[in-house]
C-alpha cells in the first residue's frame, strides 16, 4: 500500500525477495501535466508493469472496501507513504498485521513530512523505522530501525532517495524476521514526540531577518519541492527567485542586503549571510550565480525580499 516514488523501491525489493504480492493499493490517479490527463501514481505504474492487480479506492472507510480487503486473506500488509487512513477493520485483517515504513526516528517527526522537517530543524541524524501499525498517527511499536546521518549539504531530495533505498532493505529484513516469528516490538518512548506537519506554501518564502544557519536548513529542507524563494521588485515587475544551493558565511549587513556579486551572490541575514551559488528565476532553468547575474544584475547595497 503506497503511492509516491519513495514507495517504489520497497515494492521492488519485496518482489525481488520472492514474496507473493497479491495486490497493490495506491491513491487514485490524479490530473497532471499540460493536458491535465489523469496520471496513475508511481507505485500504480510500477505494479502494473509487474502484472500485479492495483486497487485505487478513494477511501477505505466503507464496508464494501473493507470486506474486499479482508477477502485477500493476507499474511501481512506493507504500508509506505500510502496517504489514506487505515480504519481498524483494515488494520486487523492481515494475519500478522500491517507494517509501516516511516522515514524518521520515531517518536520524533510523526506525520506527513518527516524528511523535510528533520532538515529544516537542523537535525544531525534521522533514520527509517518499520513499525506495527495501530489506529494512532505513527504511534505503533517499532520493529526494526536504521539510523542515518544528515550531511551538512543534504537536501530533502537527496535524503529522500537515500532513505527510500535503505528503507526498502529494512522492510525486506523485517518481513523475513516476521515470517520466522523473530520480530520484537518495542513501544515508542513517551518523551520526544514531535509532529511533521505538511509543508505549507507560506513556509517557502524566505524571511531574511532569520539567521543564515536557519535559512540554510529551510532552503535545503524545501529542495527540490516546493523550493524556497524570495522576490525582487523593480518598478511594477516582481521577479520570484528560487534558491537551490547556498551556504552560511560569516558576513553581516542589513537583512536582505546584497553584499557581494562575483561568482556567487552574498545576501545578509538577521545573523550572518548566505552565499548563493545556484538559483532559478520563475519560468527559467536553474543557473549558477555568475550566469544568473549576466541576465539579472544585482548591485551591492541593493535590498531584496
Amino acid at each position: 500500500m503506497g503511492t509516491p516514488d519513495f514507495s517504489v523501491p520497497v515494492l521492488a525489493e519485496i518482489l525481488a525477495a520472492g514474496h507473493e504480492v497479491v495486490a497493490v493499493y495506491s491513491q487514485p490517479p490524479r490530473k497532471a501535466g499540460r493536458g491535465m490527463a489523469e496520471q496513475p501514481s508511481p507505485v500504480h505504474r510500477f505494479a502494473e508493469e509487474q502484472g500485479i492487480p492495483v486497487f485505487t479506492p478513494v477511501s477505505l472507510k466503507g464496508e464494501a472496501e473493507q470486506q474486499a480487503f479482508a477477502a485477500l486473506d493476507l499474511d501481512a500488509a506493507v504500508v509506505v507513504a500510502y496517504g489514506l487512513l487505515l480504519p481498524k477493520p483494515v488494520l486487523d485483517a492481515p494475519r500478522l498485521g500491517c507494517l509501516n515504513l516511516h522515514a524518521s526516528l520515531l517518536p520524533r517527526w510523526r506525520g506527513a513530512a518527516p524528511i523535510q522537517r528533520a532538515i529544516m530543524a537542523g537535525d544531525a541524524e534521522t533514520g527509517v523505522m518499520v513499525m506495527q501499525m495501530e489506529e494512532g498517527l505513527d504511534t505503533g511499536p517499532v520493529l526494526l530501525a536504521e539510523r542515518v546521518a544528515i550531511a551538512p549539504d543534504e537536501t530533502a531530495g537527496s535524503l529522500h532517495d537515500r532513505l527510500s533505498h535503505i528503507g526498502a532493505s529494512l522492510m525486506v529484513r523485517a518481513l523475513a524476521a516476521l515470517s520466522r516469528g523473530a520480530l520484537e516490538a518495542r513501544p515508542q518512548p513517551a518523551e520526544g514526540v514531535t509532529y511533521a506537519k505538511k509543508i505549507e506554501k507560506a513556509e517557502a518564502r524566505i524571511d531574511w531577518s532569520r539567521s543564515a544557519r536557519e535559512l540554510d536548513c529551510r532552503i535545503r529542507g524545501l529542495t527540490p519541492f516546493p523550493g524556497a524563494f524570495f522576490e525582487i521588485a523593480r518598478g511594477r515587475e516582481v521577479t520570484r527567485i528560487k534558491l537551490l544551493r547556498v551556504k552560511p558565511v560569516a558576513k553581516s549587513g542589513k537583512p536582505g542586503e546584497v553584499l557581494a556579486t562575483l561568482d556567487t551572490i552574498v545576501i545578509a541575514c538577521g545573523q550572518g549571510a548566505l552565499e548563493i551559488s545556484e538559483l532559478q528565476r520563475a519560468g527559467k532553468a536553474p543557473m549558477f550565480a555568475r550566469d544568473f547575474l549576466r541576465g539579472f544584475p544585482l548591485e551591492p547595497g541593493e535590498v531584496v525580499g
